[in-house]
């Protein structure tokens, strides 16, 4: 080989891998433009009223695990329905509400401190702490659905990456994937996504008095 090819496979190769690089900033940035644009949506309701099916798989545990639920957001507020269990959060306390043990647990949250991903964390918790990746688009019943994929950029980080169905149309997030280290796998499919409900002012709150024969558990 002669020196002057040898010169000419080198260009070529430092373009590919500059072009590479370059291809994959766009696509970062717009996958993180997308996500953008489904926090500022979301945050443009007063409101959201979500039917969904949530999954769990872990084949090494013997895990497979699938409900149904539903939620009520108003900013970071939610009252929480699945597996037979009421979560109410009214900005300050959490209330785990058990009807089959007749049990209530209250305790304090700190939403800002928590690494939880609470219902109302699901349409923010990625915008830090991720890289963006622009992933492959479905289409599922009609609707175009654009999947971004996020991996943690810290290591202490459990979570492996996830994926996050976004319908094109809506800007609403149609499911979110979730792969752990430990080998779990988490689906959050969106059934029906409602906004703007006529939800009465106490929706949100605490009543003791709804619960007479229950016991309840004051944590802090």
């Amino acid at each position: 080989m002669t020196f002057k090819m040898y010169r000419s496979i080198k260009l070529t190769l430092l373009f590919i891998f500059t072009f590479g690089l370059s291809v994959n900033a766009q696509n970062s940035q717009k996958a993180k433009d997308l996500l953008d644009q489904v926090s500022t949506k979301i945050r443009s309701y007063d409101n959201i009223v979500i039917d969904f099916k949530y999954t769990i798989v872990n084949p090494a545990d013997n895990l497979n695990q699938e409900s149904k639920g539903n939620v009520a957001l108003k900013g970071d507020k939610y009252v929480l329905n699945v597996m037979g269990i009421t979560r109410i959060y009214d900005g300050s306390r959490v209330y785990n509400i058990v009807p089959e043990d007749e049990e209530i647990s209250i305790s304090t949250f700190d939403n800002q401190n928590s690494d939880e991903l609470t219902p109302a964390k699901m349409f923010t918790f990625f915008n830090s702490g991720y890289k963006y990746y622009w992933d492959i688009t479905q289409n599922v019943k009609g609707r175009k659905i654009q999947y971004i994929k996020l991996k943690p950029t810290e290591a202490s980080n459990p979570t492996k990456e996830v994926l996050i169905g976004i319908d094109l149309q809506t800007k609403h997030i149609y499911n979110l994937i979730k792969m752990d280290k430990n080998g779990t796998k988490t689906t959050f499919t969106i059934n029906s996504f409602k906004t703007n409900q006529p939800l009465s002012k106490n929706h949100f709150t605490f009543t003791e008095s709804k619960y007479p024969n229950y016991y309840i558990n004051r944590l802090d």
